[in-house]
């Protein structure tokens, strides 16, 4: 067994562990990161990189598929499963290689294998090739990331029975695929595979499609999926299901879809997408002295440390919300104050979510019913794309753009767009809410025309009853004076 010595050691290359890596280099230390996969994690290699890379076929399917509206005589586009696969492939081969790059640039050793504590400052590796290493460091980041939620009554075998994971490699083509599941990952799914030729039925348990998101926006993407093709049921569970071949499977559906009667349909493929977990029981904890909430989770404060002296913990490992940026920010900030930086801290006044659908959604702050159940003056301003010269232009004139604001003070809560580009609009949002912006601020900020982004302006001119480009809600009658 070999041993070794460094000033941080990060278990885990994730968005949230290669920004930590890579800023404790910079800051001078000597680091190692360890992974039992390649440089990425779940993000580059099965999450956010190839899943963007097969929506954008999907987007341009369907462009291809409306082009006769634009004058254009396209034949209907064929699709290359193997051909599509290739394409994710290499745009992940080339995120990861510029990844490797970055770590061997910023100083940062990288280590494939198993990682996990022996005590609080010393990790044991076992590699791939059987033997074990040693590395001991004053300081320790947790980045190890969140899998597939797996349910057990329903054997995932990655064909018939399928998670996220399995669902990017795009083995095949379903001729009918069914959906567990109208979150993040299930809707973007449900896009990619619709446009790829598949029959999709998205089953949600809740009356809503994407939880927690303004009931305004989900509503709006709903019409817009269903519009496209794709079959959604809400208020409707998914009781069993069967596999009754290589390739096949029954399921029983019970709720609205079938009127509250079990209903058992046949499908090719069942992609399982209720959530993920976070990845703990690989890493010894109780040896390092530590233990994880009731939700599975790491509890740590605004410096990403952990209850125990020189252990930090960033991205999923340490709950809602499990996006990629927000480890990116927390890996910058536990990096900075194992460098000695008592002032880096992770306290963002809102995280932006993206929902790569087309349209895309994008959304920050308070959603329309956050904000009145927080008791504010809730105040709206909405832009049709309708009435959006530019969404015109492009033929995309199916979304929603809407600005929620506090009556009282003026100040943005919470910006929610559905639209394509979403989720480059939203960082309008993002330096809006992070800097105090009244809507005022936004409806005099002069937006370039013809755009998509001069919508947001026209959203907060509404509100004020100020649009051009709309025609303004009547303002409400004041009571008469006594």
């Amino acid at each position: 067994m070999a041993s070794y010595t460094a000033d941080a050691l990060v278990i885990g290359a994730g968005p949230g562990g290669y920004h930590a890596a890579i800023r404790l280099g910079q800051l001078g230390k000597k680091v190692v990161c360890f992974d039992r996969d390649e440089v990425g994690g779940v993000c580059l290699n099965w999450g956010c990189i190839p899943t963007k890379a097969l929506l954008h076929v999907a987007e341009i399917s369907r462009q291809i598929e409306h082009a006769g509206a634009l004058g254009l005589k396209v034949p209907k586009a064929e699709v290359d499963r193997e051909g599509v696969a290739a394409f994710a492939d290499k745009v992940v081969k080339a995120n990861v290689g510029g990844v490797t790059q970055l770590f061997k640039a910023n100083n940062v050793e990288f280590a494939y294998g198993d990682a996990s504590f022996k005590s609080k400052n010393i990790v044991t590796l076992k590699k791939n090739d059987g033997t074990t290493d040693e590395y001991t460091a004053p300081a320790v980041v947790i980045a190890t990331g969140s899998a597939p939620i797996d349910v057990g009554a329903w054997p995932h075998d990655g064909d018939a029975i399928i998670n996220s994971d399995d669902a990017v490699r795009l083995k095949r083509i379903p001729a009918n695929l069914l959906i567990v599941g109208g979150g993040v990952i299930g809707l973007e799914f449900a896009t990619v595979y619709t446009r790829l030729g598949s029959k999709v039925l998205v089953v949600e348990a809740l009356p809503q499609l994407l939880t927690g998101t303004d009931l305004e926006i989900s509503k709006t993407l709903g019409r817009i999926l269903k519009k496209q093709g794709v079959e959604i049921a809400l208020n409707t569970k998914v009781e069993a299901i069967e596999k009754t071949g290589p390739q096949s499977v029954n399921a029983t559906i019970n709720g609205e879809l079938t009127n509250k009667k079990p209903e058992t349909r046949a499908f090719d493929q069942v992609l399982v997408a209720v959530g993920r977990k976070p990845i703990t029981d690989t890493l010894n904890l109780a040896a390092a002295g530590l233990q994880t909430n009731d939700k599975g989770f790491l509890d740590v404060d605004a410096q990403r440390r952990t209850g125990v002296e020189g252990i930090y913990a960033i991205g999923d490992v340490t709950g809602a919300p499990m996006l990629a940026h927000k480890a990116m920010k927390e890996g910058v900030v536990a990096a900075e104050v194992i460098a000695g930086d008592r002032a880096s801290a992770f306290d963002p006044v809102a995280i932006p979510n993206c929902v790569y659908t087309d349209p895309e959604v994008a959304t920050i702050g308070l959603s329309e019913e956050e904000a009145k159940a927080a008791g504010y003056d809730v105040r709206v301003g909405k832009m049709s794309l309708m009435a959006s010269g530019r969404a015109r232009t492009m033929n995309e004139t199916d979304g929603l753009i809407k600005l929620v604001g506090d009556g009282k003070t003026d100040l943005l809560l919470g910006m929610h767009i559905v639209a394509p580009q979403a989720e480059s609009l939203i960082g309008e949002g993002v330096i809006a809410l992070e800097m105090g912006a009244t809507i005022e601020d936004i409806g005099l900020s002069i937006h370039p025309h013809p755009t998509l982004t001069e919508s947001i302006m026209d959203a907060a001119e509404y509100m004020h009853g100020k649009a051009i480009h709309i025609i303004n809600a009547k303002p409400a009658k004041q009571p008469a004076a006594v």
